[in-house]
């Protein structure tokens, strides 16, 4: 089968590479994929480049990479089931998460699937897994957004914001978005109730204060985001940028540090994957309470250039490899 290769970080360029490699075979609670299409976040990117180093600590591996076919996002079809399998059969259209994903083929554990949404494409399936659970817990469980708050998405066009914009709107919030003059109309398109455009007006100029703040951008400083909060507000930071060691979560370090000395809570956050969020997502998409959003495709030979163009973080929404 094809499947983009991975022997050594770096540049997606440089180490990146189309080959032929024998099919995965299938353990018994597994599901063999035929994959149309692979979603890509921005941890696809920091893995292949291997940095921050702080990545490589986590088990991704020191000196080279432990999974020799990258992609973690994925939509397809069933090819065939492990014998423990009973919710899945052949030719069932799923979606999930998984290691693998840039090739023809992926084995993955049915406890990483759910049956696809019919009222989304492979696309749009592919774009969900990873960087929804990342809103979905932000918004949820971090957050614990209520009815009639007031929440300031930060990067609200990006591939996490624009899931963040939807959720918090399902959960009954009043939604503030933040994002470049290109993305407000796509931005407000999706429910926002109001948008910043960070290039005309910081968020500190209305001063309107915010029950909560997520901001998944990185490049303002904890005391601009304190101010754009209610004095018992929330602020949950995800991710950050800038940085060869920690990508920018020195200052998710301080605000940890910072919390129990003030009224507001500020939290660190990082995402997990599960079967049981992975299906109120499905439901959420099914509802049409949320949408996907894909800005561009690109063919798989072409992943390297995929991989390059969510690494400037411009992207509006999603960037989708089809296979």
């Amino acid at each position: 089968m094809r499947a983009i290769t991975q022997y050594e970080y770096g540049a997606p360029r440089d180490v990146l590479e189309l080959q032929e490699i024998e099919k995965p075979t299938v353990g018994d609670d597994d599901v063999l994929v035929r994959v149309q299409a692979v979603g890509i976040h921005i941890g696809d990117w920091l893995v292949t480049s291997g940095t921050p180093y702080l990545i490589r600590l986590m088990g991704y591996g020191l000196r080279k990479p432990k999974t020799n076919v990258p992609g973690t996002e994925l939509a397809g079809n069933v090819e065939a089931v492990g014998k423990n399998v009973k919710q899945f059969q052949q030719g069932d259209e799923v979606l999930g998460f998984g290691t693998g994903g840039f090739a023809e083929y992926a084995s993955i554990s049915q406890d990483a699937l759910v049956l696809k949404p019919s009222n989304i494409t492979f696309e749009q399936a592919a774009a969900v897994p990873i960087s929804a659970f990342t809103a979905l817990q932000a918004i949820r469980d971090q957050a614990k957004v209520q009815r009639g708050q007031k929440v300031l998405i930060i990067g609200a066009s990006g591939g996490v914001g624009t899931y963040a914009v939807q959720i918090a709107k399902a959960y009954g919030a009043d939604v503030t978005g933040v994002c470049s003059t290109r993305n407000v109309d796509m931005v407000r398109s999706i429910g926002a109730d109001y948008v910043i455009d960070y290039t005309q007006e910081n968020i500190t100029e209305s001063g309107q204060r915010y029950d909560v703040i997520l901001d998944m951008a990185g490049n303002r400083s904890l005391s601009e985001l304190r101010s754009a909060l209610t004095p018992d507000g929330t602020l949950v930071i995800v991710g950050g940028s800038g940085g060869r060691w920690l990508m920018g979560y020195g200052r998710t370090l301080r605000a940890v540090a910072v919390s129990p000395f003030v009224s507001q809570n500020l939290r660190q956050f990082m995402s997990t994957t599960n079967k049981e969020d992975l299906v109120v997502l499905k439901e959420l998409i099914e509802d049409g309470k949320v949408t996907p959003v894909v800005d561009r495709t690109f063919p798989l030979r072409e992943t390297p250039d995929a991989l390059d163009y969510v690494g400037q973080r411009h992207t509006q929404g999603k960037t989708v490899v089809t296979v």
